[in-house]
């Protein structure tokens, strides 16, 4: 993915499959000696970064507010160093500053979306139609916030209404997870503590948001060094956190995904289900067959399939629980589904 030090580098969107680290997997997969290993990922779109007045088209900004419409989550990625070799559109390194811009920006962009919707639902709503009329209840609340220059998912929307929103596919109603890029060698926001750090502070304790500190030029110089090697080099840079692993787990939390495994001699694989998916709704990401002919799932724990040291040892231990299709996935489950 292209960085420099311009705006607007990348038109296109660039997309990255990372794969999740997940040390349970590697000790299953050795359990097992699987010939395969098989992680989970997460897909990350790279999309420029959005100008004021993008929501009227600058910098392409209504080019860009249409390929995050298509994502899951916003991973905001605001600049918390200061370097004059690195230029900022703005002139200077307001991080605040720059969340409130993008915040508007959405919004802006929202409402033109909610005000045709309200136009269309108006007309309906007006010849009596039930649906339309509680159609009209939501975007009027929606229309309230955004017009105050607020996100949509500070809403407090009735489960009906968030179903109901999500058909908008509007900007500000997706997860936010913050992240706070800093620089080595230069001076950070976050290690200066002056008004901009507080400010900064302020506003995401406040607002119960999400988020992760990075430096994304270390994470870029170490994406082609080998897992071996990546600690010694994170000394070396002075970077002695995993500033990927952090940001999908935090994108893991925040979007409340799980993960459940299969292992055998053939693959190991690390499997992600939403937090709360019963047993059928699981098999399905593997299959299918696993949710429409569903007739039962055998279940343990991974370290408890470790401790017994085989599939085959569990069951004589009688360690295995067999759950009905009303059971709900629990993050670490190794499960394997039988179907009709």
């Amino acid at each position: 993915m292209p960085a420099e030090n311009y705006p607007f580098t990348t038109i296109d969107p660039s997309v990255g499959v990372v794969a999740v680290p997940d040390i349970r997997l590697q000790r299953l997969s050795e359990m097992s000696r699987s010939a395969k290993m098989i992680p989970a990922v997460v897909e990350f779109v790279d999309i420029a970064g959005l100008v004021k007045g993008a929501s009227e088209g600058e910098g392409l900004g209504n080019q860009f507010l249409s390929h995050i419409r298509e994502v899951d989550a916003i991973a905001e990625v605001v600049r918390i160093f200061d370097d004059s070799d690195v230029m900022h559109v703005e002139g200077e390194v307001d991080p605040l500053r720059d969340i409130e811009t993008i915040g508007l920006e959405l919004a802006l962009a929202d409402l033109e979306t909610v005000q045709k919707r309200f136009a269309r639902v108006e007309r309906d709503a007006k010849s009596g139609n039930k649906d339309a009329l509680a159609e009209r209840v939501l975007l009027e609340k929606i229309l309230q916030a955004l017009k105050a220059g607020k996100a949509a998912r500070n809403v407090h929307l009735t489960t009906g209404e968030m179903a109901s929103a999500k058909g908008l596919h509007l900007l500000t109603l997706k997860p936010v997870l913050y992240v706070l890029n800093r620089k080595a060698g230069v001076v950070n926001v976050d290690a200066e503590k002056g008004e901009r750090e507080r400010a900064l502070k302020r506003f995401l304790e406040s607002s119960g948001a999400q988020w992760v500190v990075l430096d994304a030029g270390v994470e870029s110089e170490l994406s082609d060094v080998h897992d071996d090697e990546r600690a010694d080099f994170r000394r070396e840079l002075c970077a002695a956190e995993d500033g990927l692993n952090a940001l999908i787990k935090s994108g893991y939390a925040l979007l409340d995904l799980i993960s459940f495994f299969t292992t055998g001699p053939d693959e190991s694989r690390a499997w992600t289900i939403r937090r709360g998916a019963k047993a059928p709704e699981a098999g399905a990401v593997i299959h299918s067959d696993f949710r429409d002919k569903f007739i039962r799932a055998e279940v343990i724990e991974w370290d408890k399939l470790l401790a017994a040291g085989s599939w085959g040892k569990a069951r004589e231990q009688g360690a295995l629980r067999t759950e009905g299709k009303d059971y709900i996935v629990k993050d670490s489950d190794v499960i394997e589904f039988l179907h009709g």
